[in-house]
């Protein structure tokens, strides 16, 4: 598909009819930490109807697809307790403050996995949940990394490996890869072919 067909399902194309747009009133605070924001946002819906709606305001996150010329990906092994389950992710967090996204995706990368990676061009931009959850995710992409050392970051414990590309689709299909994050990076990564034959170009 050319840019000229992808523009036809963009703002520019679409427009934003005021007709559909929900109309935002206020919003009350109803507990905050430097990690969760929750609120109750007054709003009016296109069908008329007014009422709160509760928000979850988190950080904003980046994350780091890395790539060796063995069409490998650098991910974690690890165990998250809310849900209970083990499973691969790729490496990132919350970007600090102004902190550039892909500096946020380099340091932890580095921290998380004790390699640092080579120049990272942007690959997508989604948020997860947008029904209710207001956390921005950047994914940046890129070949080469270097061994530096053993992670850093002992918070963030988990076991680092490259894993093939080949063996991510069976692995999404078995529910062994955890997040929103680590997901759309590698489909994104997967359906744009992008690999030793076509190596992700820097922006």
């Amino acid at each position: 598909m050319s840019s000229g067909e992808v523009e036809q399902f963009g703002v520019s194309a679409m427009g934003t009819p005021d007709e559909l747009a929900t109309v935002q009133h206020g919003e009350r605070s109803l507990y905050d930490n430097p990690w969760v924001h929750l609120t109750k946002v007054d709003i009016t819906p296109p069908d008329g109807r007014r009422f709160e709606h509760h928000v979850v305001r988190l950080q904003r996150v980046s994350l780091a697809l890395v790539l060796d010329d063995q069409d490998q990906v650098l991910m974690l092994w690890r165990y998250r307790f809310v849900p209970k389950a083990w499973g691969w992710e790729l490496p990132g967090g919350i970007v600090d403050g102004d902190e550039d996204p892909r500096v946020t995706a380099e340091r932890e990368t580095l921290e998380e996995t004790g390699w640092r990676p080579g120049r990272l061009s942007r690959l997508a931009e989604f948020q997860p949940m947008p029904g209710m959850v207001d956390t921005p995710h950047e994914i940046y992409t890129g070949h080469g990394a270097e061994h530096v050392g053993d992670p850093s970051d002992a918070e963030e414990a988990s076991v680092v490996r490259w894993v093939p590309l080949a063996v991510i689709p069976e692995l999404i299909a078995k529910g062994l890869v955890m997040g929103a994050g680590s997901l759309v990076g590698l489909l994104q990564v997967l359906a744009s072919g992008a690999g030793k034959q076509n190596p992700v170009q820097p922006s």
